[in-house]
């Protein structure tokens, strides 16, 4: 928002278009989005800093990322100092849209906050650190306060009362991200963990003791603040498990399926790593492939190489949430959505590696489903939980239990697939350095 906008937020005319009254508002036309990874160099020095990137993981939740705000704030103010001395506040994609309702500056709400690389995420403020690493003056620009998810920020701007007719007693709710939302949308318990089995596998959960680290994202949770959501998100997934398919079972699923069922869990201790796309972590491309002596080999018989990637992916996502702080126990459950959700066999891996069961989630959109129940949500904190708003609004049916040996099986393959990856992230680095 450009010096003076504020100006025009408030005083709307209901007669004009929207655009056409915001549309010298704005100091910077081409504003980056999540998209962007040109701002590498600012990372790097962002991490330098505040003293590394695992100490910048554990102030901020999450190690420097390209598309992270406050990486893309650095460069502006570096490249377009101009652009910067004549913003007047700097929104996120949700406080932006809030603000647009409001009539106002909406504050940045914690969760979305939480991932930006400048967010502290235990104190619930600006981390003046990396605030003073960015630019200058940042925590009048991004707004002193930020609030809890679920907050009512004031009513709704007369504007859109008199032009599309909403009620004046229409509250703002503070706007999250999309990912907080889809926790809320997920309808996930304290000790559940979701999973997103898509074009990247994906999980959400929520910590009470968490352990950032480099390969994942720690974020303040849109529900209670004193709990955590955690993310960790992965390029190689069903793209990979599609090439398994094609070059083992023919390109036919049902034989791909019988494949995977014909070998006992554990696969004769064989593990497999699968990286079509050079992954975020360990930083390599390739696959690799281990016996049970933990011996690097070239190949696996087809139905062993179909086990070992499904169930090396599914140890990956074992091994990365309880590096997080995650504690797998007795009330555990799974939630899977995504593509290979629909895949019986495959969800059958995913409860015995998890040793819980699995419950197929098939609300759709469930970002926005997450925040109309945010929404709703803030009308009634005070008087029940999350947990018992959401009770009876569906009642799952379980798709998958674990098998009796799972515990047994997994416990000490997880165990081995930990050490596996961190002398594969060991090689890799090795082989960078000495590229450089």
């Amino acid at each position: 928002w450009k010096r003076g906008a504020i100006h025009t937020l408030k005083s709307l005319n209901a007669n004009n278009f929207l655009h056409n009254q915001l549309s010298q508002c704005f100091s910077c036309r081409d504003s980056p989005v999540w998209m962007d990874s040109s701002t590498t160099q600012q990372c790097k020095q962002l991490e330098e800093s505040v003293g590394g990137a695992q100490r910048l993981a554990d102030i901020t939740g999450s190690r420097a990322y390209e598309r992270f705000t406050g990486s893309q704030i650095a460069k502006i103010f570096q490249t377009r100092p101009d652009v910067y001395a004549q913003t007047e506040r700097i929104c996120l994609v949700s406080n932006f849209c809030a603000s647009l309702f409001l009539g106002d500056y909406a504050p940045i709400d914690l969760s979305d906050g939480s991932g930006m690389n400048l967010l502290d995420i235990t104190s619930h403020q600006w981390s003046q650190q990396c605030l003073d690493y960015c630019a200058p003056e940042l925590s009048a620009k991004l707004g002193e306060t930020l609030v809890p998810s679920a907050t009512a920020l004031g009513p709704i701007s007369q504007y859109f009362v008199d032009r599309y007719g909403f009620s004046a007693d229409c509250r703002v709710v503070s706007f999250t991200g999309d990912n907080p939302a889809s926790l809320i949308g997920m309808g996930l318990r304290p000790d559940d963990i979701a999973v997103s089995l898509g074009t990247s596998d994906t999980v959400f959960l929520r910590l009470y003791h968490p352990k950032p680290s480099l390969d994942g994202h720690i974020l303040c949770n849109p529900l209670d603040e004193k709990s955590y959501m955690a993310l960790i998100c992965f390029k190689n997934g069903s793209r990979t498990r599609e090439r398994m398919r094609d070059e083992c079972a023919e390109g036919d699923w049902q034989l791909f399926n019988e494949l995977l069922e014909s070998t006992p869990r554990g696969n004769f201790g064989n593990i497999g790593f699968y990286f079509d796309f050079k992954e975020i972590y360990p930083l390599i491309a390739g696959d690799f492939r281990y016996n049970k002596f933990d011996a690097e080999v070239q190949r696996f018989s087809k139905e062993v190489e179909v086990r070992a990637c499904i169930e090396g992916q599914f140890l990956r996502l074992r091994v990365h949430a309880e590096n997080l702080g995650y504690n797998i126990g007795p009330n555990t459950r799974v939630l899977a959505t995504g593509g290979a959700s629909a895949n019986a066999a495959i969800i059958q891996a995913l409860a015995d590696v998890f040793n819980a069961p699995v419950i197929v989630q098939t609300r759709p959109n469930s970002a926005a489903l997450g925040a109309a129940l945010l929404a709703k949500y803030s009308l009634i904190k005070e008087e029940k939980s999350f947990e018992e708003m959401i009770e009876g609004i569906d009642t799952p049916s379980i798709a998958a239990n674990p098998s009796s040996d799972a515990p047994i099986v997994y416990t000490s393959l997880a165990q081995r697939y930990r050490k596996l990856e961190n002398e594969i992230a060991n090689k890799a680095n090795n082989n960078l350095n000495e590229n450089i």
